[in-house]
């Protein structure tokens, strides 16, 4: 496994100190954000969509200081249904991807409304009462499976082997059965980028998540949930209170290690080389009450302990 960090951890430096970080940091690369809920500090969308030396200066950024570029991510809604814009970035994201050599692009399913002349995206995450059913019949048939059918043949003309979906709130595709049921409707170029401070907060196991995957995982995200237990057992976890106001909420995002220990961690590493995966895990910071650089070096340290690095050489002796 290799380890890096999401671009937007950083959000407050330049694109330069960034890498400058990355690298006394002693992790192996970068994912860089371009757009969506991102406003992308480090990727200027247009310019590397329009400019060859943009995209050449990008790559030897990276290269002068010995650092991989780990994947584009195009993290918003692309089936907003009145910002077309969103999905606009995922496209030029993929051809860049292709321009830049890059195989994986990280995003969201997208979620649409819930019916024709709706504006704002309508999230189920109930049976009851029966107009849900009727929702999801209209966003996986009339906008999901129609938008993703074309992303997968551009993701194809541009070289993009793999677009990797965040399990996240919000979004057609947010758990195992959801991400199952879009990949076998496309294709293999539909996989998951196994993010585990989404399913902590959904109740879901992601130890179990990482198993029923498989071959499916094609990006970690490595990111961690503190569970406020006492605020928990009142309000459940379906929180919708202010981001900002950890105290107050039964869930948050947190420093890795700060919400599980290390032991869990190690497990999930585990877990991973059980399923096959042996890439990447990018550290994504978005704790509010840690410093940024103090965050990312506090994660860090976590994954350098439990992560495997070399390849396994064991078997058993010949008696």
């Amino acid at each position: 496994m290799k380890l890096g960090f999401v671009s937007d951890s950083l959000g407050g430096l330049k694109f330069d100190a960034v890498l400058d970080e990355a690298t006394r940091l002693g992790v192996s690369g970068v994912e860089v954000n371009t757009g969506g809920w991102s406003t992308a500090p480090h990727f200027d969308l247009a310019a590397m969509k329009s400019s060859a030396e943009a995209r050449r200066a990008f790559g030897r950024a990276f290269q002068s200081r010995g650092l991989e570029l780990i994947a584009l991510n195009a993290n918003g809604n692309p089936l907003h249904p009145t910002q077309p814009q969103q999905a606009e970035c995922l496209k030029d994201t993929i051809r860049i991807a292709g321009e830049l050599g890059i195989k994986t692009v990280c995003t969201m399913s997208g979620l649409p409304a819930g019916s024709d002349g709706d504006l704002m995206p309508n999230w189920v995450v109930s049976s009851w009462p029966p107009e849900t059913q009727e929702i999801l019949r209209y966003q996986w048939h009339e906008k999901l499976l129609p938008f993703w059918s074309e992303i997968a043949v551009l993701a194809k003309e541009n070289g993009v082997e793999r677009i990797a979906l965040e399990l996240h709130g919000n979004q057609c595709v947010y758990n195992i059965p959801s991400l199952l049921k879009l990949r076998a409707a496309i294709g293999p170029v539909i996989g998951a980028n196994l993010d585990p401070s989404h399913l902590f907060w959904m109740g879901a196991d992601p130890l179990v998540a990482a198993q029923a995957l498989g071959d499916a995982i094609y990006h970690v995200h490595a990111k961690d949930t503190l569970l406020n237990a006492p605020i928990q057992a009142t309000t459940s976890l379906l929180e919708n209170g202010s981001l900002l106001d950890i105290p107050a909420r039964s869930w948050s995002y947190i420093t890795l290690g700060f919400g599980h220990g290390e032991e869990w961690w190690r497990q999930f590493c585990y877990r991973l080389k059980m399923a096959g995966y042996d890439g990447w895990l990018s550290i994504e910071h978005e704790d509010v009450l840690l410093n940024s650089i103090e965050g990312l070096e506090k994660s860090v340290a976590v994954m350098k302990q439990v992560m495997p690095v070399a390849v396994s050489d064991y078997s058993p002796q010949a008696i």
